[in-house]
This record gives C-alpha cells, sequence and structure tokens, in this order.
C-alpha cells in the first residue's frame, strides 16, 4: 500500500505540473501572484510579505543560468563554420524557450516560489515543532516496547500514506492557479510531523 502510493501520488502531481502551464497563459500565474501577495500582506503584514517575494525572486533569479557572452579572442580566433553553428544554436534555443508554455512554466515556478517562501518564513517555528513530535514519537514507541504492547502495522501504513499524500498536496497546493490561503501550506509541516510522530509511535521496536 505504502509503495503504491509513493508511486502514484507523484506521478500525479507530475502531470499536473505539466499539464497547468499548457491550459493557462502566463498572466493568469502574474496574477494570481498578485493576489496572494496582497492576500499574505494582509495575514501576515507587509514586511513579511516583501521578504517572502524577494525570497521567490532572488530563488528563481539563481535558478537561471544566463549565457555567458564568447570572449574577444575566440570570436576572433573562431572558424566561420563554428561562428555559424553557435549562432543557429542560439537562435533555436530562443524559439524553443521563448514561447508561451515556458513563458507559463516560469511564472508558475515563480508562484510556487513565493508560496514556498511562506513555509521559509516560518521555518524556525515548524522546526521546532517538528522536532518536539519526533521526539514524542519516539518515546511513545520505547515505553511501548518496555510494555510489550503490540504494535500497530495498519496504523503506521496509514500514517505514513497520509503523509506522502499530503505532501503532495502541498506541491499541487503550491502550482495551482488558485486562490491559496496564506496559512495553509506553513500548516503542511505541522501536519507531516504529527502524522510522522504517529507513524514513528506506531513502529515496531524490540526492547534491549
Amino acid at each position: 500500500m505504502i509503495r503504491l502510493v509513493a508511486v502514484t501520488s507523484p506521478l500525479v502531481v507530475l502531470a499536473l505540473v505539466l499539464y497547468l502551464p499548457s491550459a493557462h497563459p502566463p498572466e493568469h500565474f502574474l496574477a494570481q501572484l498578485r493576489l496572494e501577495h496582497a492576500a499574505a500582506a494582509d495575514a501576515w503584514g507587509p514586511i513579511p510579505a516583501e521578504r517572502m517575494l524577494e525570497r521567490a525572486l532572488g530563488a528563481q533569479d539563481a535558478t537561471r543560468q544566463p549565457a555567458l557572452p564568447p570572449e574577444a579572442t575566440n570570436a576572433s580566433t573562431a572558424a566561420p563554420f563554428d561562428t555559424a553553428v553557435a549562432r543557429e544554436m542560439a537562435t533555436v534555443n530562443r524559439r524553443l524557450l521563448d514561447n508561451s508554455y515556458f513563458r507559463a512554466v516560469e511564472a508558475l515556478l515563480l508562484l510556487a516560489l513565493f508560496r514556498l517562501s511562506m513555509i521559509v518564513e516560518w521555518l524556525p517555528w515548524l522546526v521546532a515543532f517538528t522536532i518536539a513530535a519526533l521526539v514524542d514519537g519516539y518515546v511513545v514507541r520505547a515505553v511501548r516496547s518496555r510494555e510489550f504492547v503490540q504494535h500497530d502495522p495498519e496504523l503506521f501504513a496509514l500514517a505514513i500514506c497520509a503523509a506522502i499524500v499530503v505532501a503532495c498536496g502541498a506541491v499541487i497546493a503550491s502550482v495551482v492557479p488558485a486562490m491559496v490561503h496564506p496559512t495553509l501550506l506553513p500548516s503542511v509541516p505541522l501536519v507531516i510531523s504529527a502524522l510522522a510522530a504517529c507513524a514513528l509511535a506506531s513502529f515496531h521496536r524490540r526492547a534491549p
């Protein structure tokens, strides 16, 4: 069951991510980004919202790899055939990337980065909760093992599958061009941490 969910969920997410840029123009994703930036400013305040937007723009700029101009020495010594081939390759790359689909992919990436930056904004608090939840799950497992309480494999599988579904749902929520509440994605790590603690507490442990 866990393997089925772990394989099926990412495939569904991948298909959706590849489909959305073909169904929506880049302007749609950018308009959604403006709406959610305003919603984040209302929910968290203008300063955190600006930090989220700057973080998303910086991450998008880091993913780009601008082509470096050829050095003067290489340009003067290059053969005419090599120069012509390089020019044609640059033209092909420009035509391939400069179309509506790839512009929509870039806009979708910016929207996803902005939504994920909300998680980064509250990452210290989320990490503290995750550590506390995992420690609690480990303690519960250790106590159960010394009390000779049978572990619950069904609950373990259910918690793992639910965590995978929630993680894939968070990826879908980060790319779907619809209104996502500013508190939704930051709460996803909390839910996953609680499910991971439940799975850890239900995992079988042999007493020493």
